[in-house]
Formats: structure tokens, sequence, C-alpha cells
């Protein structure tokens, strides 16, 4: 989704280099280099943007729902850890990025969903994506956001990146996550209190190629990746007046459950067994999370989450 907004964006910029038009590329170029950092210090919403009546049809589609298990106090600054990433991380986008519903249940937290540099070096999708409070995913960005004085703030961060959409199959419970400690690390350094989300259906949206490990898609797939910075699913759904094929994604309900913070207290230089201790007590917690909900939302008894 985000790939075919940035693709207009930047054909629209060509157009204005080989047209007529030539000298307002120059100067949106000077701008985009004046304004270079402005994704790490906080971005630039707009509420305007956030407010649009398309986000409302946009989460009523689904639809979207946001579930509150906790109380947050705006007196903490919060690092989210939002699963599974899914094709669209169209939870993650509904709730984080557009309308009032966060704000209502979360009075007083500002929330910066962090996605992938490359992202702001395209043109005019940088604003876009900036207005409706997405910011840089790099350490720098991070920082800037938990080490704002006097709490209300919270990092949405994917935990499973790019490379977990690659297991965004229907019915999918496989979470990239073992090997991911750096957001431990940065919640450690800030003392901001981590928070497990998981986003229920966000793997149902989409069908996708069938591409198990070790299968020569997949190998594909994962050397893109590597290059690129970001990863390349074959999927479909369906299409706009037919059910059978197409890049609509279906209406499946979406349930984004925020669960209870886990409180950490600031360590500026945290060792490797302070890191892994919190890990592994995140990953008890995520897991509990899930397991109380999962019935709530379709999830079989017999089926648990998987780390790897």
């Amino acid at each position: 989704f985000l790939s075919l907004v940035a693709e207009f964006c930047c054909g629209l910029f060509v157009i204005l280099i080989l047209g007529n038009f030539w000298f307002l590329a120059v100067l949106y170029l000077l701008w985009l280099y004046l304004d270079w950092d402005t994704p790490c210090t906080g971005g630039r919403r707009c509420q305007w943007v956030r407010s649009w009546t398309v986000w409302k049809y946009f989460r009523e589609y689904f639809p979207i729902h946001l579930i509150k298990t906790s109380d947050l106090s705006p007196n903490h600054n919060y690092l989210f850890g939002f699963h599974p990433h899914g094709v669209l991380v169209a939870g993650a986008f509904g709730n984080f990025c557009t309308g009032s519903v966060f704000k209502n249940l979360f009075p007083g937290l500002t929330p910066y969903l962090h996605i992938m540099p490359i992202w702001f070096g395209c043109p005019f999708f940088r604003e876009y994506v900036m207005s409706a409070g997405m910011v840089s995913a790099s350490k720098e960005s991070v920082s800037y956001v938990l080490n704002k004085k006097g709490g209300g703030h919270a990092s949405v961060i994917v935990i499973g990146g790019a490379e977990e959409s690659l297991n965004a199959h229907p019915g999918s419970l496989t979470l990239n996550i073992l090997k991911r400690k750096g957001f431990i690390k940065m919640a450690l350094k800030h003392g901001a209190h981590l928070v497990p989300v998981f986003s229920f259906g966000e793997n149902e949206l989409f069908k996708q190629v069938a591409n198990p490990k070790g299968s020569r898609l997949r190998n594909i797939q994962e050397k893109l990746q590597k290059i690129m910075g970001f990863a390349l699913p074959l999927f479909h759904a369906r299409g706009v007046f037919q059910y059978s094929f197409g890049l609509i994604p279906y209406r499946q309900p979406i349930h984004t459950v925020v669960g209870s913070p886990i409180p950490v207290k600031q360590n500026l230089n945290p060792t490797a067994e302070d890191i892994e201790q919190l890990h592994a007590l995140y990953l008890q917690k995520l897991r509990k999370l899930f397991e109380e909900h999962k019935r709530n939302y379709g999830i079989p008894e017999h089926k648990s989450l998987i780390f790897e």
C-alpha cells in the first residue's frame, strides 16, 4: 500500500522535472535538504489530515477496532511493540495515524508510528506520512520520542519489520522476535514502559503465494529484502466487483489489543543480561495477552504464538 502511494508521488515528481515546472522540483529539493532531519525529530503531524473522512471509511471497511486492557498514565513515555506486521499493517495505521479513537481511549498520550527511513526519501510522500503522525524508525528518531520530557508520548514499533510480512498468511501466528532486542535496549536506556500490542486479524487481509522457508521464492524474497530494505510478498485478495482476485484487502475485522504496561527503570548502560531478562519478560507478557484474548477473535484453543 505504501509502495503504491510512494510510486505515485515519485511519478509526480518526475513529471515536474520533465515538464514545464522543473523550477518547482528544484525548490522542493531545496526544501527536502533543509527539512531532512524532521522525520527523526518528531515529524510534523497535521490533525486535519489525520481527521480526513476517508479514514473513517477505511476503518469501517474491515472494520478496525482498538481494545484497551489497562489505563496508561500520561506521566510516562511508552514503547508499544506492535504484532504482527501482516501485509498492510492496517491495524497500526488505522488506530495510531487516523481519527480520535486512540486519543479517546488513552487521553494525554500522543502515538508516533515508526516506519522505515527509506520512505522519507520519497518526494511528497514523506510530507503525507509525517502529517499522519509517522516518523522514522531510526535509533535517533525513537530516542527523540522517548526522551521527551513530561511523559505522554508513545513510540509504536512494528517489531517483526518487513521480514515478518513474508509470514503473513491467513492463520499464521509466527512472529519474528527472538533476535529483535534493539527495542528492549531503547526502552531501558530511556526508562520507557513497554506495552505489547497484538492485532488479531492482521494476517487475514490477503492471501500470499506459498513461500515456505527454504523454498526458491522465499530465498529470493529474503535476498531482495536485505538489498532494498523492504520485503516483496506476493499477495492477492479481492477486486472491486468480485471476490476471487484483486489487490483490495478482504473485509476481515481487525481487533488491535493494547496490553498492560511493563514498568521499566531507566538504565543508561544496560548489560546483555539486563536486555535478555527484559526481553524474556516481554515475550511472556505478549504470549499472555494473546492467550487471554484469542478466544474472543476466533483463534482455536490449541493454537499459540510461534516465536522465531
